[in-house]
């Protein structure tokens, strides 16, 4: 019998109310902790007690909540890049405390490292997350001088990239789709700009980032591999300022200010590019051509009370390509509005209402127009109650409403019939509960369930194929009837034991559901993928996984050392059977194909965070498989994604207070592709011969990076830098495809052609801020 969102609330207030009862004799200090120049909210922020015997951690909205037995104490507040704050308090009733933290400025630098509680990823229960600092991300050179969290991620273990220059990723062998890419709490469903060479996410608007590879916590769900959280800042409640940056390919500005001080502010940031403008100028394309693509973020955040705040976020993104009397366009639009609220000290409350839209279409001037694309609206709840000093409970629910637009061809002229695949509608739900309990001085667990439904709702048709993808039967369903309907427990587990100061052993389990599909024929991603909903002929994937890591920290946590190991059993995953044409293809399900998949592999870490020099070591061995029934005679065959070795080098170094050098070095394994083995004549045609699916690989790739950073001298109210990059500082002519055509020089012959898209690309970037 189906859970209802109102008993599970009620049952699990219920179980909360007990821990709490158990702890009347302790108190509580709670409050937020802020930065002391901006009024931002600061996430991630340790707070602990001198002896470092309790401790926790600030929520998304700058919250915490430590509950402590009656006494005197000194409590810490540390946050890498800014000053330690102790507090001393004699606890004898509950307290609020909130905190602002200022910026570490070079002569603190040293005080505030050693005060810092920086073995966090040891006493951390989660394992494969990685949290990602905006100001590390501007350093690193990128392709155009485009600062890009995208491309950020994927030189990290277990992240790789599926394309040249492209924003699409692989987490730990999973599918593209299979990563779930969240906007302030909204899902972005094409994270890419120019077809996949710089992402959405504009770096000035952005607080914060976490990639949650393994170990997924219970609130997230509806993707089977990771997920990339990703928060916009709230805007300067405090002064108003200004900053923004132009570069070869786009400028970018940003406003922020306060409406009314320390209580209402604001932030809008935008970014255009201008290939067009140059180019028409240069004669290169004619005058009515359009050729370019922008950003617009917006966020106003009110401080009610102590006990609410209102968020209102939105994005607002678009690609335009159009040449004489053909074009396209792709684009995303959110929005969030979000309520904080505080029932009391140890129970914090967030509702969030989303709205999530992308459209892409295609205008063929006097032949017609086609379009397609995805909507959604949700609803969700979550609450966290600090029970007590050993038990941070979260819980709540997620509701969704899709709406699937898989295409439609409308024609100019009246007597060609237009093509339209029948739009398709979907209700996904979820209610959830995770706890992390401090079982003792050594062993730390977080241990909860999600449980998932799904319903594909009319109106449309259930539709029974042959395997010769003919129908051979249908079922009307009505508007709003459920025509299928599934259910998933995923349960989710993370263990840490900790050795000793310097190390700790971690292992955790997760099972993840998810029921929606992307259509396409492209394993990078493309503008024009569509996705489709679960239905009684595509069955949704799921994805056990299981980890075990060892972390271990050097010379006074100076270097931050880890391996994982990692083993995912992949069921009902999808692929095509030959020649399928996904694009306005009504009978598409019958085409699809699911089966088995399993991915294995070791990931090495070793990071330096602090000193002149910093920035990490990411080397992953791995390989994923896929088995599909009607693919490669059933026997297991490499998945798109397989890579069997993946190197990244990441450094930076500060050389002066103005002047830092950082670079990167990328090596990995050519992706499995599939080559024909051979060919036949038929009809006096050369026809390729195929045998094996992804039995080739494409060259192995590596590349070089470079970046001089240069800040200027600056004066109280206006500072600006320099960004000189070198993408592909070696012009490595890596392949980024393998065409084969008959030889010119060898008629009757065949022969392989590459093409490479970058060689070397200089570039160069002003920033400022005022």
């Amino acid at each position: 019998m189906r859970i209802t969102t109102h008993s599970f609330f009620l049952l699990t207030l219920f179980t909360c109310l007990s821990f709490i009862a158990n702890a009347q004799n302790k108190f509580t200090i709670s409050g937020r902790v802020s930065e002391a120049d901006t009024g931002e909210d600061l996430i991630g922020v340790t707070i602990y007690t001198s002896d470092q015997a309790n401790g926790t951690m600030t929520n998304t909205y700058g919250f915490y909540s430590l509950t402590l037995p009656e006494g005197d104490y000194q409590i810490l507040f540390s946050f890498i890049g800014y000053q330690t704050q102790t507090i001393s308090i004699s606890l004898t009733s509950n307290q609020q405390i909130n905190v602002e933290l200022g910026n570490a400025d070079t002569k603190l630098n040293e005080v505030v490292v050693k005060a810092e509680k920086k073995d966090e990823n040891l006493s951390a229960t989660k394992m494969g997350v990685e949290k990602l600092d905006m100001k590390d991300v501007g350093k690193l050179p990128v392709l155009f001088g485009e600062r890009d969290v995208l491309k950020t991620i994927q030189l990290l273990p277990g992240i790789s990239t599926v394309s040249e220059g492209g924003n699409g990723f692989s987490v730990r062998g999973g599918s593209i789709d299979q990563n779930l890419i969240l906007l302030d709490e909204a899902p972005v469903y094409s994270a890419s700009h120019l077809m996949g060479f710089f992402s959405v996410f504009n770096p000035d608007a952005i607080k914060g980032m976490t990639v949650y590879k393994g170990g997924i916590p219970a609130n997230y769900g509806g993707r089977a591999a990771s997920v990339l959280d990703i928060t916009m800042r709230d805007g300067n409640s405090k002064n108003f300022s200004a900053s923004g940056g132009i570069g070869l390919i786009s400028s970018r500005l940003t406003l922020e200010g306060p409406i009314v001080e320390d209580k209402v502010s604001f932030i809008v940031s935008g970014r255009r590019s201008y290939a067009d403008i140059a180019a028409k100028s240069a004669g290169i394309i004619e005058s009515g051509a359009d050729l370019y693509f922008y950003d617009l973020n917006a966020k106003l955040n009110y401080k009610i009370n102590d006990k609410n705040r209102l968020f209102l976020s939105g994005y607002f993104g678009l690609d335009d390509f159009g040449f004489e009397d053909m074009g396209m366009n792709w684009g995303n639009t959110t929005g969030t509005l979000r309520w904080n609220h505080l029932f009391s000290n140890k129970l914090f409350f967030n509702a969030t209402f989303i709205y999530s839209n992308y459209n892409y279409g295609f205008n063929f001037g006097d032949k017609g127009s086609m379009s397609s694309g995805i909507k959604d609206y949700g609803l969700k709840l979550d609450f966290t109650l600090y029970a007590n000093a050993n038990n941070t409970m979260k819980f709540g629910s997620d509701d969704t409403y899709h709406n699937f637009y898989p295409g439609e061809f409308l024609f100019e002229e009246n007597t060609i019939p237009d093509i339209k695949v029948a739009k398709k509608q979907a209700l996904e739900n979820s209610i959830y509960f995770t706890n992390t309990q401090k079982i003792n001085s050594k062993l730390t667990a977080d241990y909860g369930i999600r449980l998932s439904f799904f319903e594909q709702l009319g109106e449309g048709y259930n539709t029974t194929y042959n395997d010769n993808n003919q129908i051979i039967d249908q079922e009307y369903f009505a508007k709003g009837k459920i025509m299928q309907t599934y259910f998933e427990p995923e349960p989710r587990v993370s263990l840490n034991y900790r050795m000793n100061t310097k190390s700790s052993v971690k292992a955790s389990y997760n099972r993840m559901a998810q029921y929606m599909h992307m259509l396409s024929n492209s394993t990078s991603g493309q503008p024009t993928d569509t996705w489709m909903p679960s239905t009684s002929n595509v069955r949704p994937t799921t994805v056990d996984q299981y980890s075990i890591g060892y972390f271990r920290n050097f010379n006074d946590n100076t270097f931050k050392f880890s391996i994982e190991s990692y083993y995912k059993n992949m069921n009902d995953i999808t692929d095509y059977k030959d020649g399928t044409e996904v694009m306005l293809n009504e009978d598409i399900e019958s085409y699809i194909l699911q089966g088995k998949g399993r991915s294995y592999g070791a990931e090495f870490y070793l990071k330096k965070k602090y000193g002149k020099l910093t920035g990490w070591l990411s080397y992953t061995l791995s390989k994923t498989e896929n088995q599909i029934d009607g693919i490669n005679q059933g026997n297991w065959y490499n998945s798109a994604y397989d890579k069997t070795h993946d190197i990244s080098i990441v450094a930076s170094y500060q050389l002066s207070k103005r002047v830092s050098l950082s670079t990167n070095w990328v090596y990995y394994t050519g992706n499995a592709v599939t080559f024909p083995s051979g060919k036949y004549e038929f009809d006096n045609n050369q026809i390729p011969y195929f045998t094996e699916r992804n039995g080739y690989r494409m060259p192995d790739y590596h590349r070089l990076d470079l970046n001089l950073h240069l800040e200027g001298k600056g004066t109280k109210r206006f500072n600006s830098s320099w960004d000189f990059s070198l993408y592909n500082a070696y012009n490595q002519m890596n392949a980024y495809s393998i065409n084969f055509r008959e030889s010119v020089d060898e008629p009757g012959s065949t022969e392989a052609v590459k093409l490479s898209l970058f060689g070397i690309v200089p570039s160069i970037t002003w920033n400022f801020k005022f």
